[in-house]
């Protein structure tokens, strides 16, 4: 987030700094000097992390009545990426130097032209870096070659005769490997949705921008299966019917970021996707409170979608210095999946749709969000230093915050600290609950800024006079006092957004902000 008093805008190298300085991420096994690409998530990085994908649960299992979520293995049988194409496909071309040193010819390429190099062969790319005199930015060598490395993590199982296998290097895989048990136990009835959040991994050539690129990371994915042939009959696209989409358009890049109905985009794609669209950008606007001109939904054309796709949108979220930055994307998958996998495990994946007397291989709508890059762009767009507080108020939104509330005894001992443990632990059974007694108040406060904590409650003598306590809201500094038979009724509405700060209790003055 930009700071207004300097102008200064949020770089990867300071959010890294911040995230390992308050416990959020940092570097795994630094004490050995780390592994380049893999990060650990510290006690506060993980709270916001499960409350992000806690919060992605909640908004899309319940977009229709067959959407579950199943957990699955992260190694996975050989032949499952012959199906799916990874083994023969799943490439990244690595750019050489004279020197040795390697790194992603497309990133490269972007770095230097400031555009996008997406769906090049290895021998195009190295013609690209020629012709814009691309150097190595290790040594600033020449390169020499362009070659395509696969990206998959091979593994070797059991020790007589071992098995080969893989790390996946998506989540997808595994609901369309079980799909068809999945498909007999809930009936057989579509729309269907499979959802999987968990890790993945990839050897990335040059992991890079901190927990961006990595070479393991966690997504949350919904895999939507559906008769193609209703495509365009979804009862529920009425009620996105009139929304406007924030798009560009594959073949209208010129206009840059365009407002367009869910209506006249439904002329050019089908109904069943825009409307998953529409929810889309509606949960990173309405639910995660997203900046709105700092999302958009960007279509990548026939050359830059894997070749399986037939639709494509990638959400992307401008971060300070990084530009638009992809966080996830809506794909429309065909039955490219399914069919391979029948083919390569000869196991029929055809269903027979009771409802409509259809036999056919469903296709497959993904709705893939990186929930790294998700975490970075919640932390970019939070991150706010203040001048007249003198630190940084991370201003997540409330059911995000990894601790929703702080208590702050003002009376070192007696029926004052009774008092103040006894809050902690009735709002403790219900919030990530902190309890601080270390420092003047105004140290006490900037710590819980720092960290996101919405709400920061005080007992003073007063407290114990009237059962009532003294509640500061994060980012506006103003006061409230609330009964403590009625604090965590009055909490619960207020950390879902149901209530006013100002109507939740007496507003008082402010003496430490």
């Amino acid at each position: 987030m930009v700071d207004k008093a300097s102008e200064k805008v949020l770089s990867v190298d300071e959010l890294a700094t911040f995230c390992k300085r308050k416990g959020f991420v940092y570097p795994s096994g630094e004490i050995y000097g780390g592994l380049a690409g893999l990060y650990d998530y510290g006690h506060f990085g993980t709270l916001l992390k499960r409350n992000f994908e806690q919060t992605w649960r909640n908004y899309f299992l319940r977009l229709a009545d067959n959407y579950v979520e199943i957990e699955a293995s992260e190694i996975m049988p050989e032949k499952v990426f012959v199906a799916s194409g990874h083994l023969k496909n799943f490439n990244e071309s690595s750019a050489v130097c004279k020197k040795g040193h390697i790194e992603r010819a497309d990133h490269l390429l972007e770095a230097k032209a400031k555009k996008r190099f997406e769906g090049l062969t290895a021998t195009e790319l190295f013609a690209k870096i020629k012709e814009q005199g691309v150097m190595c930015s290790t040594c600033g060598g020449s390169i020499e070659k362009v070659e395509a490395l696969t990206m998959m993590f091979p593994l070797s199982l059991g020790v007589v005769n071992p098995t080969r296998a893989y790390l996946r290097p998506e989540t997808a895989q595994s609901p369309y490997v079980d799909f068809k048990l999945q498909a007999e136990v809930m009936r057989k009835k579509f729309p269907l949705g499979i959802a999987l959040v968990g890790k993945a991994y990839r050897n990335e050539i040059s992991p890079r921008n901190f927990i961006l690129r990595q070479r393991a990371f966690t997504q949350a994915e919904l895999q939507i299966f559906f008769n193609p042939s209703k495509i365009n009959e979804y009862e529920d696209f009425g009620a996105v019917s009139s929304y406007h989409l924030r798009v560009v358009l594959s073949d209208q890049r010129e206009k840059e970021i365009q407002l367009i109905t869910c209506k006249d985009l439904a002329k050019r794609i089908p109904r069943f996707y825009v409307y998953h669209l529409a929810k889309v950008q509606q949960f990173y606007l309405d639910v995660l409170k997203f900046p709105v001109e700092k999302f958009r939904l960007y279509e990548l054309d026939e050359k830059e979608r894997a070749f399986y796709n037939k639709y494509h949108f990638d959400m992307e979220a401008n971060l300070d210095t990084l530009g638009w930055t992809e966080i996830g994307g809506v794909h429309y998958r065909t039955d490219h999946d399914l069919k391979g996998h029948q083919e390569i495990s000869k196991q029929k994946l055809e269903v027979f749709d009771e409802e409509s007397k259809e036999r056919f291989i469903p296709h497959v709508l993904e709705l893939s969000f990186g929930v790294d890059r998700n975490f970075y762009a919640l932390l970019n767009f939070a991150y706010t230093p203040d001048a007249k507080r003198e630190n940084i108020v991370l201003k997540l939104p409330a059911f995000l915050a990894p601790v929703k509330v702080a208590v702050f005894p003002l009376i070192s001992k007696g029926s004052g600290m009774e008092l103040a443990r006894r809050v902690y632990e009735e709002l403790r059974e219900e919030f990530s609950t902190s309890f601080d007694v270390s420092g003047s108040i105004g140290r006490r406060y900037a710590r819980q800024d720092e960290v996101g904590t919405p709400f920061c409650i005080t007992i003073d003598e007063e407290s114990v006079k009237d059962k009532s306590v003294t509640v500061r809201e994060r980012d506006s500094t103003k006061q409230i006092r609330v009964k403590v038979d009625a604090l965590t009724e009055t909490l619960r509405k207020l950390v879902a957004g149901k209530i006013a700060f100002t109507k939740a209790g007496k507003v008082v003055e402010t003496r430490v902000k």
